[in-house]
């Protein structure tokens, strides 16, 4: 390895969208801003960190104003993968573009999927519908803790989720039961990911926990997780990054209970595990508790809570770490509905080595990101990431 850094850092901020993509209106998405919208909503955001960095460069947010001199470069990547989901923008920002879309299944799934799902883990399913994960468990969480019979539902992601309490069904069981599902979900109905929706609390007063996991179909192709271990590079993942990948390329996955412990941990592994390589972090209470529950002051409170954390992780990084913030997809809590948004996503840049912040402009893939992350590393990427480096204007 004879990169120009020996550690990359990224946070991806879960739905941390920046405005609806040219085909937006495709996906049903048009006028989406998760970021910008949630500023304007709030009168206004104090994010003095994130300003420094070059949010308010980047993007219009109300109350980020553009730096005269930002420390980190900035931009906008544009989605090439077909879809807004969390696994195929974590994959792209790694280098691999998805151009077929994963099924979805709006209407639910058809008879073929449930009846072998059904026959495999011995009993019979409530739900089978598009629904919001909050709203489904108060319509059948009492009817799941009588009778035993999992929770399936769906939304507009491709995605298999299987809700069941903690108590009464066991997270052993649940977990169980996903893997079934995960090996019986093979074309055409390979879903992008089998999800684990555990929750607590008695009938009325049901919530989900941070025991949920993502059992993700392997990335068909090579990422930049990959080529940073072959190349002797620890990966560490944070969050649900190790799901999302299904272990391919990382050594460690460290779970986390949500965005103030995954800060944690990241600080963490940055002071305490010192190794050339990459600590890869999702924030998923962007997402999970904030975007699809259409919460936007507790979406803004999250920003200010990054931005309180920021400066203590850029304290910590080396000389020759490199901290890179992304979002995998937009999720615009002002928008109508629970789904997820075809939105820019942002990429900020910051190194302690590198002299000023640079416009990046608007990049042509999320995968640029993972392009420039494998040249300063010292990585041989090209001919297998896609995307274009970055790299070269970092100093």
């Amino acid at each position: 390895m004879n990169g120009t850094i020996e550690r990359a850092i990224i946070l991806v901020m879960d739905s941390g969208g920046v405005g609806e993509m040219p085909d937006a209106a495709e996906y049903g998405d048009q006028g989406s801003d998760t970021l910008g919208h949630v500023a304007s909503a709030l009168g206004g955001i104090q994010l003095p960190t994130f300003q420094q960095l070059g949010l308010g460069n980047l993007h219009r947010m109300e109350g980020v104003a553009p730096a005269a001199r930002p420390v980190a470069s900035f931009g906008r990547m544009l989605e090439q993968s077909a879809g807004k989901d969390t696994t195929t923008g974590h994959w792209e920002m790694a280098g691999l573009i998805t151009r077929t879309p994963f099924p979805t299944y709006l209407q639910g799934f058809p008879a073929e999927i449930i009846s072998a799902f059904e026959k495999a883990i011995g009993s019979p399913i409530l739900g089978n519908k598009a629904a919001s994960g909050t709203e489904i468990i108060k319509e059948l969480g009492e009817e799941h803790m009588r009778t035993g019979k999992p929770i399936v539902y769906t939304s507009a992601d491709s995605v298999f989720q299987i809700a069941c309490h903690e108590g009464s069904y066991g997270l052993d069981n649940l977990y169980r039961i996903c893997e079934i599902a995960r090996h019986l979900l093979v074309p055409p109905h390979n879903l992008s990911r089998v999800i684990a929706r555990p929750f607590v609390g008695d009938p009325g007063h049901f919530q989900r926990t941070y025991n949920r996991r993502d059992f993700t179909v392997k990335p068909a192709g090579t990422t930049l997780l990959d080529l940073a271990k072959e190349g002797g590079l620890k990966v560490r993942g944070v969050g649900k990054i190790g799901d999302i990948f299904s272990m391919q390329g990382v050594d460690e996955s460290h779970h986390s209970d949500g965005n103030l412990d995954g800060f944690e941990i990241t600080l963490r592994l940055i002071e305490k595990s010192p190794e050339p390589g990459i600590i890869f972090t999702n924030l998923v209470d962007f997402d999970m508790l904030y975007g699809h529950r259409r919460d936007t002051p507790g979406y803004g409170q999250a920003l200010r809570d990054m931005d309180g954390f920021l400066p203590r992780l850029m304290a910590a990084m080396g000389p020759r770490d490199a901290m890179f913030i992304s979002a995998d997809h937009g999720c615009d809590p002002t928008y109508p509905g629970t789904d997820h948004t075809r939105e820019y996503v942002p990429v900020v840049a910051y190194s302690k080595a590198w002299k000023s912040g640079h416009d990046l402009g608007i990049r042509s893939s999320f995968a640029d990101m993972g392009a420039s992350c494998a040249e300063l590393l010292g990585l041989s990427w090209k001919g297998r990431l896609a995307g274009e480096s970055f790299a070269g204007v970092l100093a």
